[in-house]
């Protein structure tokens, strides 16, 4: 998978292990995978699962058995591109441990790039055509997901990255991957917000959204924060309230100890076995959560998401793409639509069960908010969804706008209802 490229060595040793250990990493490497898919090692669980970690004796044993190594780091660094071959984003692991890196990212012509605090950025590194299918292959199916001609797209969860990838000829050119890494800690809320313009009044509008279990969507374009912050809103949910999340590929990681995750499957080569982000919304809420959240409604799931949070589950949260907090309804209008759902029933629905919309962009002062909106609930206009801006980021001033009365309303009077224990304010919730 990486005969395009190999892991630079450290310094000194370019020399000693340029020659020669192209076919001892593949010798290597297939004594690796053969320990590792060994029935002995896992005969204490049954069939042998496809692995996810490799034991650093075994890396070690395979280094000394069939690399030219001769100093600890030079051992090191073999270790470490062997782990990453069997296991891991392989010729893109190097890329992706850079300083302030976000996604690693192939084009159709293998150049690798990487995008993050500096911006979009050449690495100078290519994969050949067959090593990027290849490696998109084998990416996709260790996230149990299929890549193939019958299904020549598709995302999986990778030791914490997700990966998305597309085969030709959809895509242009060769494979295209693309891969965005969770940060190796989730992120704290307070810290997020320090890097945010006027991020005292953000932090204070999210934690009065969050301790009156207002239902929160965060809208924003790609790679503006949406996920992060979500996961960090998540983390400061009470210790004993339940969170179930339903993605369609495992990101949201919250600071929280009691988090149940939901993923939904694509079908096999037959299209059996597909389980719906719909579906699993329906299951979630059989499951007894004090927070439902979506980490992504993108289609029909949208309708069991708004039906969810009409039936008291309050505190729900999820996010979607939008080119603004204003252009939310439009969205929220198109995916009830392939729900079936008409105009005026989405936005009778739409209009009782989300209290909130969060929009996030991305400008060279980083990923922070730049509009709260609150949904407006004016009973003379009834079955139209519109939002009223509440705090508006315009320029470098931060402005209160015509919703911010309807916010501290709203959190007054889920402060004034919310008179029970914290577990039933949990399960039941504004009018229990």
């Amino acid at each position: 998978m990486s005969r395009g490229w190999s892991p630079e060595p450290p310094p000194g040793a370019g020399r000693r292990l340029a020659t020669g250990t192209s076919a001892g990493r593949q010798r290597a490497r297939r004594w690796l995978a053969g320990r590792l898919a060994d029935p002995a090692r896992h005969q204490d669980r049954g069939a042998a699962p496809r692995p996810d970690t490799v034991p650093p004796e075994l890396a070690a044993e395979a280094v000394r058995r069939h690399l030219p190594v001769t100093t600890p780091q030079e051992a090191s660094t073999q270790m470490t591109a062997l782990t990453d071959d069997l296991i891991g984003l392989g010729p893109l692991a190097a890329p992706a441990r850079g300083p302030g890196v976000t996604d690693v990212l192939v084009d159709g012509a293998g150049t690798i790039w990487t995008d993050g605090l500096d911006g979009l950025r050449d690495t100078g590194r290519c994969l050949p055509a067959d090593d990027a299918r290849l490696l998109a292959v084998r990416l996709l199916a260790q996230g149990g997901r299929r890549l193939d001609e019958g299904q020549p797209f598709g995302d999986a969860q990778v030791t914490g990255a997700r990966v998305h990838a597309i085969l030709p000829p959809l895509a242009s050119g060769g494979t295209q991957i693309s891969v965005r890494l969770a940060a190796p800690e989730p992120p704290r809320l307070e810290d997020l917000a320090r890097r945010w313009p006027h991020g005292t009044q953000w932090l204070a509008a999210l934690r009065q959204l969050l301790h009156t279990r207002a239902n929160l969507l965060i809208s924003g374009a790609t790679g503006s924060g949406k996920t992060t912050l979500l996961s960090a809103v998540l983390s400061e949910v009470p210790a004993d309230e339940r969170i179930i999340t339903v993605e369609d590929t495992r990101e949201l990681r919250p600071r929280h100890g009691h988090v149940v995750s939901l993923q939904a499957r694509s079908g096999n080569s037959e299209g059996a076995g597909t389980v719906e982000l719909s579906e699993l919304v329906r299951q979630a809420l059989r499951m007894r959560p004090d927070r439902l959240v979506v980490g992504e409604c993108r289609g029909a799931e949208v309708a069991d998401f708004l039906a969810a949070m009409n039936t008291g589950h309050r505190g729900a949260a999820g996010t979607l793409h939008a080119n603004s907090a204003s252009d939310v309804p439009a969205r929220l209008q198109a995916m009830g639509a392939l729900a079936g759902l008409g105009s005026e029933a989405l936005a009778l629905q739409a209009s009782s069960a989300v209290d909130a919309v969060l929009h996030l962009e991305r400008t060279d002062a980083g990923r922070h908010p730049v509009e709260l909106a609150v949904v407006d609930r004016d009973t003379s206009r009834p079955g139209t969804l519109r939002v009223l801006p509440a705090l508006s980021l315009v320029g470098t001033a931060l402005t209160a706008g015509p919703g911010q009365g309807v916010l501290d309303g709203l959190s007054a009077a889920d402060v004034h209802r919310d008179t029970g224990s914290r577990r039933s304010r949990g399960r039941h919730a504004i009018g229990a």
